[in-house]
């Protein structure tokens, strides 16, 4: 692990908790990265993305939305989405005090999601977003599509998709991010589920998401 020090903070009085990842040679960008409903940020994928987002001098916050700081287990309560993105929003202002280049905005699952509705209603909150297993529809549930904010997503975005993911098929994300009028892709990884990192990809799915969103934000992320 790359120098990941506890990060605490408290932006236009929300509080920010957290671990900053700060590269050797910072390249002056920031991604600030958060969990799923029933993780935290302390989560295998989160850990392995931040190093190796470190290691292309990106620095990074991988952060606990505030659901999560104040219960340690179980899914966020009915209306906590609106203060979790109240937490987004406060950790990006407290990141955009530190880092002077681009911010960038991702998630896994609930916490991408959360990610995209902010960046829905405030584009100008991040320049591009990295939404991992967006939880596109609850499993066996494919009518109930999480979409209705996508045609108002004017912040690009790359999808990274699990084959086997429950929460909706490539075929339907693919479908559902026609709904987005601005640049997205979508990043299909063979054999994941929805928690994206198996033991077969352990070693190389990082690398892969990171050169996908290098290449995705037109090679300037470093």
């Amino acid at each position: 692990m790359h120098n990941a020090q506890e990060f605490r903070d408290d932006a236009d009085g929300v509080p920010v908790r957290g671990y900053l990842h700060t590269p050797s040679a910072p390249g002056g960008n920031c991604l600030v990265l958060t969990h799923g409903a029933g993780a935290n940020c302390d989560s295998p994928l989160l850990v392995a993305l931040a190093d190796a987002f470190c290691a292309i001098d990106v620095t990074v916050l991988r952060c606990d939305l505030p659901f999560r700081q104040l219960r340690p287990h179980g899914p966020p309560p009915r209306g906590s989405a609106e203060r979790d993105q109240q937490g987004l929003r406060a950790a990006v202002t407290s990141m955009r005090r530190q880092v002077p280049g681009r911010l960038f905005l991702g998630g896994h699952s609930y916490g991408g999601r959360q990610a995209s509705m902010l960046c829905a209603a405030e584009p100008e909150i991040s320049d591009a977003l990295l939404l991992l297993s967006y939880p596109l529809h609850p499993p066996q549930r494919r009518t109930e599509l999480r979409t209705g904010h996508f045609p108002s997503l004017n912040t690009p975005a790359l999808f990274v998709h699990g084959m086997r993911d429950g929460f909706g098929s490539i075929e339907e994300l693919a479908a559902a991010m026609q709904l987005i009028p601005t640049k997205t892709e979508l990043l299909p990884i063979v054999g994941a589920g929805h928690e994206l990192m198996t033991k077969k990809n352990r070693d190389e799915l990082s690398k892969i998401v990171v050169k996908a969103f290098q290449s995705f934000t037109s090679g300037t992320v470093a």
